[in-house]
Order: C-alpha cells, then sequence, then structure tokens
C-alpha cells in the first residue's frame, strides 16, 4: 500500500448500518457488510446502531510484510465483540492487485485471528467493475498473479494475456535476446482485434509487456499490420497500480502524499459537494429526505507505524515560503495543498480507534 500508513472513518446516515444489522441478524435484506454484526436489541433501535465505519489500510497499519503490527491486534480486541463478530462496518483497502479478493480475504483472516469477508476487501482494480461498457471488449491484460482469474472477476469476459499474444506475434517480442525467434514465423491475419488494454498492476517483464502494449495501441489492436499513421484516439487504457513505495519490512521507501491522506481528503470534499448539490436540487421535493446519501464525510487518520514520522520535514504539510510540495497525483486532479494534510496523527491503530471511538461516544 502507500507510504502514508493511514485510514480513515467514515459517517454514514444510520439506515446504511441498519441494512448490515438486519442482515447480520439473520433477517430479510441484503447484507453488505457480511462480518459485521450487532445483538437483536440494537436491531430494533437505531440510536444503538453505528453512524460511522473504518476504511483500513493494510501495510503499514495492520502489517508490516507478514507480520503483525501489534497495535492492530489490540485495535481489533476493541472492534470484536465477544463472539468475535465487528462492532463496526470495517472495509480493508489496499493498492495490492496481484491477488484475489477471496484469497486476500483468507490471508487478513488468518493474521487478524477473526473472519474476514470478501467483500470487506477492496484491490486496487476492484473498480473496475463500475466500467461495464468495456467488460464485453476483447481486452489485453498485462500484470502479475492471477491476471485471468481477477478480470473476470471484474466483468471482463474476453481477455487475451500478454503471453498470448507474444505467442501469436513472437517476433514482436524483441528486447530479451534469448527469447527471439531463430526463424521468421508466417505472419498471421486469424488473430482477432484487440479493443482495449487492462492494466493490473504492474507486469514483471516490463520489457515484453511495454513493447506489446504499445504495438497494440499503435495499430489499432491488428499488431500483425503494418503502422501506417498512429491512431487517435487510442484504444482505451484501463490502468489500476501497486503503490511502488509502501512500508513492508524493508525501511526504504520515501514518503508519497498522492496517496492515502489526499485520497481521502478528496474523497471527504467530494462527499461535502454532492451533499451540497443534491440539496440544492432537491430542496423543494420530499426525495433527499426519504433517499439521503449513505456516506457523509470522511476523516483522514494517519499512523505512524509506516514510513511516516513526525520528525521528517513536511511530510503532510505544504512546504514553506510559498513553495508548493512536488504534485505526484493524476493528471486529472487539482492539486489542492490542502488535501495533504490528515485530519489527526496518531500513533498507531489502536490510538485511532481510541480516539473515534471517543468522539463518537463508544464504549472502549
Amino acid at each position: 500500500m502507500a507510504v502514508f500508513a493511514s485510514f480513515s472513518a467514515a459517517r454514514a446516515v444510520p439506515w446504511f448500518w441498519r441494512r448490515a444489522a438486519y442482515g447480520a441478524a439473520g433477517l430479510r435484506g441484503r447484507c453488505p457488510w457480511k462480518g459485521y454484526a450487532v445483538g437483536p436489541a440494537q436491531v430494533s433501535t437505531a440510536q444503538s446502531l453505528p453512524t460511522f465505519g473504518f476504511l483500513l489500510d493494510i501495510d503499514g497499519v495492520l502489517v508490516r510484510g507478514h507480520r503483525v503490527i501489534p497495535a492492530a491486534l489490540d485495535a481489533f480486541r476493541r472492534l470484536l465483540n465477544a463472539q468475535g463478530q465487528l462492532r463496526v462496518p470495517v472495509v480493508f483497502v489496499t493498492n495490492a492487485g496481484n491477488i484475489l479478493q477471496d484469497s486476500k480475504a483468507l490471508e487478513l483472516s488468518a493474521l487478524l485471528g477473526f473472519k474476514v469477508e470478501p467483500d470487506q476487501v477492496i484491490l486496487s482494480h476492484s473498480p473496475m467493475k463500475l466500467f461495464s461498457q468495456y467488460h464485453g471488449k476483447r481486452m489485453l491484460v498485462s500484470g502479475q498473479g492471477p491476471l485471468v482469474e481477477n478480470a473476470r472477476a471484474l466483468g471482463f469476459k474476453n481477455v487475451v494475456t500478454v503471453d498470448e499474444l507474444r505467442q501469436a506475434f513472437p517476433v514482436l517480442d524483441m528486447v530479451d535476446l534469448q527469447r527471439r525467434p531463430k526463424t521468421t514465423p508466417l505472419p498471421r491475419n486469424d488473430f482477432p482485434a484487440i479493443e482495449g488494454v487492462l492494466l493490473l498492476g504492474e507486469p514483471v517483464r516490463w520489457e515484453t509487456s511495454l513493447q506489446l502494449i504499445m504495438d497494440v495501441l499503435l495499430s489499432g489492436g491488428n499488431p500483425g499490420t503494418g503502422l501506417a499513421t498512429a491512431p487517435y484516439p487510442h484504444l482505451p487504457v484501463l490502468a489500476s497500480n501497486l503503490d511502488l513505495l509502501w512500508m513492508a519490512e524493508a525501511k526504504m521507501p520515501s514518503d508519497n502524499p498522492m496517496s492515502d491522506v489526499y485520497g481521502a481528503n478528496l474523497f471527504h470534499r467530494y462527499l461535502q459537494m454532492a451533499q451540497h448539490d443534491r440539496t440544492k436540487e432537491l430542496e423543494a421535493s420530499d426525495l433527499w429526505k426519504q433517499r439521503p446519501s449513505a456516506a457523509q464525510s470522511c476523516a483522514s487518520i494517519l499512523v505512524c507505524t509506516g514510513v511516516y514520522s513526525p520528525k521528517a520535514l513536511g511530510a503532510t504539510e505544504p512546504a514553506q515560503d510559498g513553495e508548493e510540495p512536488p504534485f505526484h497525483g493524476h493528471r486529472d486532479f487539482s492539486f489542492s495543498p490542502g488535501l495533504m494534510e490528515a485530519s489527526y496523527i496518531v500513533n498507531d491503530v489502536d490510538e485511532a480507534v481510541q480516539l473515534v471511538f471517543h468522539q463518537e461516544g463508544w464504549a472502549l
């Protein structure tokens, strides 16, 4: 995950968490948070239900490589009830994408000592489930791990791996001298055109993937043909990637304030804008009161068990003397220095959970 080990506390209206409570109690209705449960008395009273939940980063917050951070175990002793079920909704977020959602849930369950459901895990590529307009297209998929399984789980029905493309057009893979064909293969004209590129994290063989992806884009999806002019616009490229900086066993990464803190604050800003816009549009009707937005706010909490250190100059604050810190975000994001500042900075995730419980009036 990102080097800024942080997590967020999200506030939602009671009806959103009530759906989870009904599902956990065995009542009818969809249960979006299978790992979250409350007692029957809480189901009957909205006042007893939590109006907040946690979005937990994994690397640097809960674990360092394959080792659990001790404070994480203390935090979950507060978050779990006597039956080993979560008292409030918790979602685990990570920029890792070279693993199946089910496998990541099993990995977290073994590390943390309670059952984590797959739908409590958000991987770097999880949002691609929303890109349904591409799910039926023939996509070239690049990355590592269970690529085809992940792509299909996201909804993509027709995928081609880089290795399959390389085998179909071996003369395109020319960087590795050991893999160059010894004889010139016959050209192929029976390979269906590729309609888009799907990047699920970084590949192991950068040179092969980069070469073949460029060939696909320059040829408009037909790498066996010659290039007349570079097409514009080119084929769609859907990309999700790991952070190349995070905190595991090694202690070398540098700070990247564009990841967790900036993202959480940007999400909070969006929620505020969305609520304002909806209220303005629907102020003359009762629809807004009947169907309010589920999420209302998001507070970023920075912990010091990752790379972040409070002694690091300008770690989450804008640079002094009028100079803005370097912008590492996406080109479509307008940079706002204020979004780099965490709402709270605490020592570890256990202190963060105590902070939120105290603010929400929940017993530790």
